[in-house]
């Protein structure tokens, strides 16, 4: 082994696998201990968000919005029912608010808790914002309170329209099935003529004269 190589060796061995080890490290330890991101799917605006800077019955109703929100979009978006919601779909009214709810009023709520909560968590939690009854945590759980009931109007009224549809066209096959039409009369057995006699013996020539030589 030439000196050269040698050097090299070591410089792998004390230099760079000892730096990596540490970087490794670094990383391993910061990803552990980096505080866990709300995740909602429906509402990716809310994925920057650390858990622990919500209280728990707000982060609750969170998870129910996202749930039902997921479902309503599909629902009102997925208008031709192709399993995704692309150009090919037709926007409409309920579709829009639904996005608009999602995508600008949750997140502007949640993001105005947590600039009270950050100026002061016991005064958002406890003290009643001025000319009002409720204090900031109670405020933003209205707020939601009152997505997450539309949210369910929605729902239930989807449920029910298609319920509708269901029974609809089942009382359309049963009218066609208990009074079926047909576009050639089918003749009875009674019209058949008595004329048409079965010869047994069909299958034999007739001579043409009774007599029998021998």
């Amino acid at each position: 082994m030439t000196q050269l190589t040698a050097m090299f060796v070591m410089f792998v061995l004390y230099g760079m696998l000892p730096a990596a080890g540490l970087y490794l490290g670094y990383r391993g330890i910061k990803k552990v201990t980096a505080p866990k991101m709300l995740e909602y799917k429906a509402m990716p605006q809310l994925g920057y968000i650390p858990e622990k800077s919500l209280p728990e019955d707000v982060k609750t109703v969170l998870t129910q919005i996202n749930q039902k929100g997921e479902k309503l979009r599909l629902i009102y978006g997925d208008t031709n029912n192709d399993g995704k919601i692309d150009d090919k779909d037709t926007v409409n009214e309920t579709y829009i608010m639904i996005q608009n709810l999602m995508d600008t009023h949750i997140p502007n709520a949640v993001a105005d808790y947590r600039r009270l909560h950050d100026l002061d968590g016991a005064l958002a939690d406890t003290t009643k914002i001025k000319h009002s009854n409720v204090t900031g945590k109670e405020a933003l759980l209205e707020v939601l309170g009152t997505i997450n009931t539309q949210f369910d109007d929605l729902l239930n009224a989807s449920y029910h329209q298609d319920g509708q549809k269901l029974l609809v066209t089942n009382r359309y096959l049963q009218k066609r099935f208990d009074n079926p039409k047909t576009d050639a009369d089918v003749p009875s057995l009674n019209n058949i003529s008595d004329s048409v006699k079965v010869t047994h013996d069909s299958d034999r020539s007739s001579p043409k004269d009774n007599n029998i030589k021998l």
